[in-house]
Parts: structure tokens; sequence; C-alpha cells
């Protein structure tokens, strides 16, 4: 991979429990990490969900190889998401990592 090729600049996120203050918790989204990334679309879908047509994007995001990124977490870029489908060490080399993502859009 060529590191001239990481142009987009994108946040991985981790969902946590915060505290309410009344006894709950709260489910949010908390920022870990922004990266330089590359991303590239794999492929495009349609389904139709409840008379309404769901697009389902799948791309692929390559970063630097980061420690702990998992498949329970998401990426965002300009606004959108991304949830992270599987997280592969290239080669295990621990130089690269492939982010097989998936996007819903509506």
């Amino acid at each position: 991979m060529n590191a001239g090729k990481l142009r987009h600049r994108a946040t991985i996120q981790q969902l946590v429990n915060i505290d309410d203050g009344a006894g709950g918790s709260i489910e949010t989204w908390q920022d870990i990490v922004t990266v330089w990334a590359a991303i590239e679309p794999l492929r495009g879908n349609e389904r139709y969900t409840a008379q309404q047509v769901q697009s389902t994007l799948s791309r692929k995001v390559t970063i630097r190889y980061r420690e702990g990124i998992k498949s329970q977490m998401r990426l965002t870029y300009k606004g959108r998401i991304f949830d992270i489908v599987s997280a592969i060490d290239i080669k295990e080399l621990h130089q690269w990592l492939e982010l097989l993502c998936s996007e819903v859009v509506q």
C-alpha cells in the first residue's frame, strides 16, 4: 500500500455506556482515534424493505496498523457512518489494517 493513497481523514468510534446520573446508563458512540485512510467502494445492492428502497454499500478501508480495532466499532467520514464488519491485518505484518465496512444509505 502506498501511503499517498491515505487521503481520507476518518474517525474510529466505539460504543460505550455512560452513567445518566439517575442510576441508569446511556449508550453512545465515543471517538477513539482519527486516522488517515483509503476508502474504496466494493459493491452496492438494493433491497426492498417495508416498501422502501434501502441501499447497502460495501467499502474497503485501509489504514495504518492499530491494535484494538474490532468489528464492534464504526468509522465516520464527512458525516457518513461505516460499520466495521471485519478488521484484517494484511499479511500479519502489523503495517496495514484492511477494514471491510458496510454503509447503509436511506
